[in-house]
């Protein structure tokens, strides 16, 4: 997985707030709990996959923690209709009151584009999760969805909020 290029010229653009042009354009916030025990719980959560596996996807990761260059498959489904995407994270933060990480698409994956899962404790004491993306189909499959993918892709992102507030309760 990790002598691949990436599907798209625009690595690391979650990290800033202005989204490139071309893509759809997704960003969902989630309150998922509150206090400093919360937002440790939340951010190991995030930075060791285990929000993902929770949701449930199979995750299958070059190493144990998100970190630059880590090669990262999700798959979806079930047999013959398991959905695998290949990705590589391109950038992480572990911070005190902000952790989070994004990955970039790898061929091989449905869309092309980045997605970032970032949670912070702002000053209020309140942990929240935005998963931004930038996004547009990269396969037949993914184009002929039309409307569906992007409504998958929110409902996504939304359960990812859930279980992450299942996940950050101390």
């Amino acid at each position: 997985m990790s002598g691949q290029d990436f599907t798209y010229p625009e690595v690391g653009a979650t990290w800033d707030a202005e989204l490139p042009a071309g893509y759809r354009h997704l960003r969902v916030r989630t309150l998922v709990g509150t206090g400093p025990a919360a937002m440790r719980n939340a951010s190991d959560a995030l930075m060791e996959f285990w929000m993902h596996r929770a949701i449930p996807v199979r995750v299958r990761a070059s190493a144990p923690r998100a970190e630059p260059g880590v090669s990262v498959e999700m798959g979806i489904g079930l047999g013959p209709f398991r959905l695998n995407a290949p990705c590589r994270v391109v950038w992480t933060r572990d911070e005190d009151r902000r952790a989070g990480w994004a990955y970039g698409t790898l061929p091989g994956h449905p869309q092309s584009g980045e997605e970032s899962f970032v949670v912070h404790l702002d000053d209020e004491g309140e942990v929240w999760l935005t998963v931004t993306s930038f996004s547009r189909p990269a396969t037949a499959p993914a184009r002929l969805a039309g409307p569906l993918g992007p409504l998958a892709q929110r409902a996504y992102a939304r359960r990812c909020g859930a279980v992450l507030r299942r996940l950050a309760r101390p």
